[in-house]
């Protein structure tokens, strides 16, 4: 067991936006690392992006960040006395091609590991991916209200119209076996330019995790042992997880013991820090002080296991007066979450404030 005195759990943010504003009031809030949200240039912003982004990275085919472009973006988040400490996620229409395998793979892979490259030249550590189409499945389907008249999002797999019919753009369906094979031939061929290139690989569960397969495309992300897998597949110091506990608690799976698991591996990257009540096929997103666990207990397993990273609030509900960023909500639960972590982690009267 690691000494919990010596623990090292940080509290950051995602954000897509970099303008001054949003980095003051990120500082302001006491969180000390950044992870950025791209602004894909094949999608639409999603519900928890703000469409209002005035300094953002693109990425997306043909628009991989340069090296320098990345140095900026570091360099006006150190301007504001945080760290980038990595991108949040690979968009789809990056490794989608991969994912299928088909013909355009290998341009595919060529620029991912360009931006990989881009990343540990700009000395930005982290780059989160994950192995799931989007628009297969709706990450939710309805709103639920919450205390106080808030709101949060739900998820109710009946809801779900033709569950089995092929995802839009499929003329067949895929199995496990191949989905793995192609996930192989990615790692096989990206860890090594991590590795060179000293940047991490954190992989994210599917969310939400139902079903081995829906629309025609295996899930392989949704439980634990399939992670196991993923990691041993390609064994690299340079891969580990974005450790979603939302995630495995709509799994139903106990999270202290995912968190042992992968944390005596030391796999953990990164933690999305979220909970829900109830589990799949039907569960809704809540307050990081309600949910399914327990909040200071996860804090302190995180402490015992000797995590040493950040924890970031992940899917937060949106609070009267929000904007798309849901800045309200996310400054509660950043505090919240620091509150838990310094009372968990540092000795009664040693903390040390820094009020610039």
């Amino acid at each position: 067991m690691a000494d919990q005195q010596k623990a090292d759990i940080r509290v950051g943010v995602r954000t897509r936006s970099l303008d001054t504003d949003r980095l003051r009031y990120i500082r302001q809030l006491g969180a000390t690392d950044v992870f950025l949200d791209h602004a894909d240039t094949h999608e639409e912003p999603d519900e928890f992006n703000d469409r209002d982004a005035k300094t953002t990275v693109a990425i997306g085919p043909d628009a991989i960040p340069s090296a320098q472009e990345l140095v900026s973006a570091r360099e006006r988040v150190e301007g504001a006395g945080l760290r980038l400490t990595g991108i949040q996620s690979l968009p789809h229409s990056l490794y989608g091609d991969i994912m299928f395998g088909r013909k355009d793979r290998n341009r595919a892979l060529e620029q991912i590991t360009t931006l990989v490259r881009n990343l540990g030249e700009a000395d930005v550590p982290i780059l989160g991916y994950q192995w799931n189409p989007r628009g297969v499945v709706p990450m939710r389907t309805s709103p639920v209200e919450l205390r106080g008249g808030a709101t949060g999002t739900g998820f109710d797999l009946d809801e779900i119209e033709a569950p089995d019919d092929l995802a839009p753009g499929l003329d067949r369906a895929y199995d496990e076996d191949e989905f793995w094979d192609n996930y192989e031939w990615f790692l096989e061929r990206v860890l090594p330019v991590a590795e060179e290139a000293g940047v991490d690989l954190a992989l994210h569960p599917a969310d939400p995790p139902v079903l081995e397969s829906l629309g025609g495309i295996p899930r392989l992300f949704r439980n634990a042992e399939n992670f196991e897998r993923a990691m041993d597949l390609v064994p690299s110091d340079n891969h580990g997880l974005k450790l979603c506990l939302g995630c495995f608690s709509e799994m139903g799976t106990d999270v202290h013991e995912v968190l042992r698991r992968f944390g005596e591996r030391d796999e953990i990257l990164f933690v999305h820090f979220r909970d829900v009540v109830g589990e799949v096929p039907r569960f809704h997103e809540t307050f990081v002080d309600e949910g399914n666990f327990d909040t200071t207990e996860v804090v302190r397993t995180l402490s015992e296991v000797g995590f040493d990273g950040v924890i970031i609030p992940d899917h937060v509900p949106r609070m009267a007066g929000d904007d798309d960023w849901r800045h309200r909500a996310r400054g509660f639960t950043v505090g919240y979450l620091r509150g838990v972590v310094d009372s968990v982690t540092e000795p009664r009267g040693e903390k040390e404030y820094d009020r610039r």
